[in-house]
């Protein structure tokens, strides 16, 4: 099984000689190697058993290492940058030829951030490359939000696991991209719609849901509990289910099922801490004797809307 701890330095030798190790950030834990060495990015891809057409996140923790992986840094995105780095908030950008193209698919553009994370900001200001950090999962699977989530799900694959504690949004980050002066908004996540609009004006939402991703993170079915799932009206649903062996991820209210068969994400119904929470109830969710998960849509606002976008893929 993987090592848990906080040694850097080891975390850096793994790294330096391609292995992939679990890394903290303030969105969920993700698997990370060298962003520029192909072999290390193909271990991400088999570890994770993921798609190699679902791209990658280059995590980097400054602009001035940025600048090396992309062609230029536009006006709106320097001012995103300025704005919300380091934090939940993804770039898309025309990519160099340093860049790998099995990091990005064959896309033109990289998906580039600063994570806001302590300990990984130490280890990225430590080493000369970029990593690549998709989410430290199975593919498809609940994102992890602690260290003892990724030794659970990926810790006979793995050396090690740099514990950086629970994370503190627990919602990927927010992916967005350019066409001409036009914002789009790829994937909704850690930064609410409302307050990128308040730097760069309106913006259009785009989130893809085919098996042809532009952008990390899109493909339709994802952050599966391995359960039915159905959306809704979660105390009309249950009245014809088997409270036994129904699951139930509710906003704010408790429902007459046993606490192992319930998660309630807010009772105070804040959307932040509803957030930090819905990845941990996937989890929760996923028994032997659970058949089914019923849960509702949150208020459509705020982190509501990307928290609504995860439920979606979950129950496809």
């Amino acid at each position: 099984m993987a090592e848990i701890g906080i040694d850097i330095r080891k975390v850096k030798a793994l790294l330096s000689a391609g292995d992939v190790v679990g890394i903290p950030t303030e969105t969920v834990y993700g698997l990370a190697g060298n962003a520029l060495d192909e072999d290390a990015i193909l271990k991400i891809y088999s570890v994770k058993n993921r798609p190699k057409f679902d791209p990658l996140i280059a995590h980097t923790d400054s602009l001035a290492k940025l600048v090396k992986l992309v062609k230029e840094i536009p006006p709106q995105a320097h001012e995103l940058a300025q704005a919300f780095w380091p934090g939940p908030l993804t770039i898309l950008l025309e990519k160099k030829t340093v860049v790998p193209d099995l990091l990005t698919s064959g896309l033109d553009r990289v998906a580039v951030r600063i994570p806001d994370h302590p300990l990984t900001l130490e280890l990225l200001s430590g080493i000369e490359f970029p990593l690549a950090a998709p989410s430290a999962n199975p593919f498809g699977y609940v994102s992890p939000t602690s260290a003892q989530h990724v030794q659970d799900q990926l810790g006979e694959k793995i050396p090690y696991v740099l514990d950086g504690g629970m994370c503190r949004v627990g919602l990927e980050s927010t992916i967005v991209g350019f066409e001409g002066e036009e914002v789009i908004v790829y994937r909704l996540g850690g930064t609410k719609v409302e307050a990128i609009e308040e730097v760069v004006g309106k913006v259009r939402i785009q989130v893809n849901e085919s098996s042809n991703p532009a952008a990390p993170g899109m493909l339709k079915s994802h952050y599966s509990p391995g359960r039915k799932m159905i959306l809704g009206d979660i105390e009309k649903n249950l009245s014809e289910l088997n409270p036994k062996t129904t699951g139930i991820i509710s906003f704010t209210e408790s429902f007459e099922v046993s606490d192992e068969n319930l998660a309630v994400l807010s009772t105070a119904g804040d959307l932040e801490e509803a957030a930090r929470n819905i990845f941990s109830a996937l989890r929760k969710m996923d028994q032997p004797h659970i058949e089914v998960i019923l849960s509702e849509f949150l208020p459509q606002e705020g982190l509501g809307k990307a928290i609504n976008d995860r439920l979606r893929r979950a129950a496809v």
